[in-house]
């Protein structure tokens, strides 16, 4: 845990919006899911040089993992990290699952559009995810597979994937501390193996806040000797 930190916003994510910032190095996401069954997708890419960018197989392979919580590191491509999940109370998140595009949302909730229901409408997270990039000059060749926060997908012997429904709680939180000027895309939206039909989400609190950069004792960089050696190049990044 850090242990030097300050409150510099905080803000609500209703049910299917989209939030991006960029979190500076130096600063930390706090993620808090205010009901039951949340999940905010999230792409993650280094602000300064959007070519790099989260690359989750690297994540998974250099940590010898299939979730992610706390203690874990979000590798880019080029080897450094984005960010380090420092504190978490879901105990999993999900970076298997992907995200669903307009075609699943169609067939599993059906078409409701902005002219018939306004701000209810059918949204699908795949365009929420290319719109947030239109607004910083990226587009969809700059996605990524994406993260989903508070979701639980557990991989069976046969490579067979599941979702488990409950894992977060209202309350649950996971803190995200930036570990270079990272652009950060949430969507808020349901996870694409969730077996309800109703299209609802839940609401997820926001906070960013500033805090201490690692130090040598730090889990996230003692956590695996790749870690270690991530930070050691994302500090060489900022000489």
């Amino acid at each position: 845990m850090t242990l030097n930190r300050k409150m510099l916003w905080e803000e609500k994510l209703e049910g299917f919006s989209a939030w991006t910032h960029v979190l500076k190095r130096g600063t930390e996401l706090r993620l808090t899911a205010l009901a039951e069954g949340a999940n905010v997708a999230a792409i993650l890419l280094n602000a300064d040089l959007p070519t790099e960018r989260l690359n989750l197989p690297d994540t998974l392979k250099a940590q010898h993992t299939a979730r992610l919580t706390a203690g874990h590191v979000l590798f880019s491509d080029m080897g450094r990290i984005l960010c380090s999940i420092t504190e978490d109370t879901a105990g999993w998140h999900d970076p298997l699952g992907g995200c669903d595009d307009a075609a699943a949302v169609a067939a599993k909730y059906g078409v409701l559009d902005y002219q018939t229901a306004r701000n209810a409408w059918h949204q699908n997270p795949l365009d929420a995810f290319t719109n947030e990039l239109a607004k910083v000059g990226l587009g969809i060749r700059d996605l990524m597979m994406n993260i989903n926060f508070f979701s639980k997908v557990q991989v069976g012997e046969d490579g067979g994937m599941s979702f488990v429904p409950g894992n977060a709680p209202a309350g649950s939180s996971v803190e995200l501390r930036s570990e270079m000027n990272t652009l950060c895309v949430l969507v808020n939206c349901q996870h694409p193996m969730n077996p309800s039909t109703k299209y609802e989400q839940a609401p997820v609190k926001l906070e960013v806040l500033q805090v201490d950069g690692p130090a040598a004792d730090d889990l996230c960089r003692v956590s695996s000797p790749e870690a270690g050696r991530g930070m050691l190049l994302t500090e060489r990044y900022f000489l």
